[in-house]
C-alpha cells in the first residue's frame, strides 16, 4: 500500500465521485515521484562535498654555493616561517662545495627543531654536498640525491699538501714503505687545535647520524679522511635515503614514509602536493654582498684611508662619513666571518704608515714598513680554508702595487725636494746682493730683490755701493760690500 492510499477513503466524504477519487490519486503519485527524485539528488550533492580533493604544499629553498652567514640567515627564517605559511614539506636544493662551521650548525640546529619534515636534495645531475653539505644532508629528516651528484669530504681542517706521484715510482719497495710510513705520521693533524677540530667534528656528525638512523660509520670516515660517495653508493651505504631524478621522483618515493620531528612522528603526505620555490630576500641578499670577504675587505681599506684622511685634513667632513660609515660595515661582515684579527690590526697598522710617509718623510722607512705590514696582515687577515671565504690573492697583489707605487712616489718626491735650492725664507735672502740706498755706518737702508730692507754693516757704507746678504737678524740684513767680500753672485738688486 502507498502512503497516500489511506487518503483515498476519505474522499467519498468530501468528494462528489470516483472521477474525483483519480485525479486527486495521479496528483499525489507526482508529487511523491518529485519528492523522491529531489532526496536522491540531495543525498548525492551531499556525498561530493564531504570527499574533497586535500591540497597539500610544500617549499623548496636553494642552496648554490659557499654556506655562510647570509645562507644561515636566509634558511633559519625560512624554515621557521614555514609552518605559519601552511606548508607541509621543506626541500633544500643543495649544491655546495662546503661552507663555515659555524653557519652550518647553526643551520642544523634549525632542522632538527622543525615542526614539518626537511629534506635535502643534492641536485642537478653534476651538484655536490661537499663538507658542510654533507653535515646538513645528515641533519636532514630525509636526503637525497640526483644521479651523477657526490656527497662528503668532510673534513673541517686541512690534513697535509698532496705528494707528486711520480716521487713514489722512483723510490724501490723498502724506500716507498718508509715513505708512506714518514707521510701517515706527518698527515696527522700536528697541532692541538686541528685535532680538536677534527675530534669535535666526528663527534657531531656521528650524533647526527645516530639521529637520523643512518651510517655513522662513513660519517666518520668523510670526516677524518675525506671520503667521498656518488649518488648509488650512498645509497647502497644508508648514508641517503633515496636517489631521485627529479623532484616529482623524489615525491613519489617519500610519500608515507615515517620521519620523528619536534611534534612526534610525522607521516609524509605528497600525494597532489605543490612546490613553490622561496626566492632569497633583499635582506639576505644585502648581508650575502656584505659578508662577502672581498667586500668587506674594500670596505675595511676605504674606511681606514677614509678615517686617516680626516684626522690629517679636519673638516673635509666627506672622507670620514664615509670611512666611518665603510669600516663600521666592515666591523659587523668581520664579526660573523671567520676574521683573524692580527691580521686586521697589522693592516691598519700598514696603512697608517704608508700614509705617515708622505707627512714625515723617512726616505723610505715607514712606507716600506707599512708595505710588509700590510702584506702580511691581507694574508693572515681570513682564519679558514674553506672555498669562498678567501681574499683572493690577485686583489691583496693589486693593492699592495698600488701602496708601493705611492710609497716610492714620496720617497722620490722628498728626494728631489733635498736637492731644490731653497726659494724661501730667510735662507733665500742670504747671498743675494743689493744696493745702499744711503750713506750709512751701522744700520741704513739697502735695496734687496726689489725691496727696501733695513740693513746692518760693521764698515761705512756709501750710496749705491754693492753690498752682498751674509746672514739675517729678524728682518734686518747683515751685508757686507761686495768689495770687501770678493765674490760675486748672478742674483740682482
Amino acid at each position: 500500500m502507498c502512503f497516500y492510499e489511506p487518503v483515498l477513503f476519505l474522499i467519498p466524504y468530501f468528494g462528489p465521485g470516483c472521477h474525483m477519487k483519480k485525479a486527486i490519486s495521479a496528483v499525489i503519485a507526482l508529487t511523491s515521484g518529485i519528492i523522491l527524485l529531489a532526496t536522491a539528488l540531495a543525498v548525492e550533492n551531499e556525498e561530493d562535498i564531504e570527499e574533497p580533493v586535500e591540497q597539500r604544499t610544500g617549499v623548496i629553498f636553494e642552496i648554490d654555493g659557499p654556506i655562510g652567514p647570509a645562507t644561515l640567515d636566509y634558511l633559519r627564517r625560512g624554515i621557521e616561517r614555514a609552518p605559519n605559511d601552511g606548508h607541509e614539506l621543506i626541500i633544500l636544493r643543495m649544491d655546495t662545495p662546503g661552507g663555515l662551521l659555524e653557519s652550518t650548525r647553526e643551520i642544523n640546529k634549525a632542522i632538527l627543531n622543525s615542526e614539518i619534515p626537511v629534506v635535502t636534495y643534492v641536485a642537478p645531475s653534476g651538484a655536490r654536498a661537499a663538507s658542510a653539505g654533507t653535515f646538513i644532508a645528515y641533519a636532514s629528516h630525509v636526503a637525497a640525491m640526483a644521479p651523477a651528484t657526490s656527497i662528503g669530504a668532510a673534513t673541517p681542517v686541512q690534513m697535509g699538501a698532496p705528494q707528486d706521484p711520480e716521487e713514489d715510482e722512483e723510490l724501490d719497495e723498502d724506500e716507498l714503505e718508509e715513505e708512506l710510513e714518514e707521510r701517515r705520521q706527518r698527515d696527522q693533524p700536528g697541532s692541538a687545535q686541528e685535532r680538536k677540530a677534527i675530534e669535535d667534528a666526528v663527534s657531531y656528525i656521528r650524533s647526527l647520524a645516530e639521529r637520523r638512523d643512518r651510517n655513522a660509520d662513513w660519517a666518520e670516515n668523510a670526516v677524518r679522511e675525506a671520503a667521498t660517495l656518488s649518488a648509488s653508493s650512498a645509497l647502497e651505504e644508508n648514508v641517503i635515503n633515496f636517489v631521485a631524478d627529479n623532484l616529482d621522483d623524489l615525491l613519489e618515493q617519500m610519500d608515507g614514509m615515517e620521519v620523528e620531528t619536534v611534534l612526534g612522528t610525522v607521516t609524509i603526505r605528497t600525494e597532489n602536493m605543490q612546490l613553490e620555490t622561496s626566492e632569497p630576500d633583499w635582506r639576505t641578499e644585502l648581508l650575502s654582498v656584505l659578508t662577502n670577504p672581498t667586500v668587506a675587505y674594500l670596505l675595511m681599506l676605504i674606511g681606514i684611508y677614509g678615517l686617516i684622511f680626516e684626522g690629517y685634513n679636519p673638516g673635509a667632513i666627506v672622507p670620514g662619513v664615509v670611512g666611518a660609515i665603510c669600516l663600521l660595515l666592515a666591523l659587523f661582515a668581520f664579526q660573523v666571518l671567520p676574521v683573524n684579527y692580527a691580521g686586521f690590526a697589522l693592516i691598519a697598522l700598514g696603512l697608517i704608515l704608508i700614509i705617515s710617509e708622505a707627512f714625515v718623510p723617512s726616505f723610505g722607512v715607514l712606507g716600506i714598513g707599512g708595505l710588509i705590514s700590510f702584506v702580511i696582515g691581507s694574508i693572515i687577515l681570513m682564519d679558514t680554508d674553506v672555498p669562498g671565504f678567501g681574499i683572493p690573492l690577485p686583489l691583496i697583489a693589486a693593492v699592495s702595487i698600488a701602496g708601493g707605487l705611492i710609497t716610492f712616489s714620496i720617497i722620490g718626491f722628498a728626494l728631489r725636494a733635498r736637492r731644490t735650492p731653497v726659494v724661501s725664507g730667510q735662507e733665500e735672502m742670504v747671498g743675494l746682493t743689493g744696493t745702499a740706498q744711503e750713506d750709512f755706518e751701522g744700520q741704513g737702508r739697502v735695496w734687496v730683490r726689489s725691496e727696501m730692507w733695513r740693513a746692518q754693516c760693521d764698515a761705512p757704507i756709501t750710496k749705491g755701493t754693492k753690498v752682498r746678504v751674509t746672514g739675517m737678524d729678524g728682518l734686518v740684513l747683515k751685508v757686507k760690500p761686495l768689495s770687501e767680500d770678493g765674490n760675486t753672485n748672478n742674483s740682482e738688486a
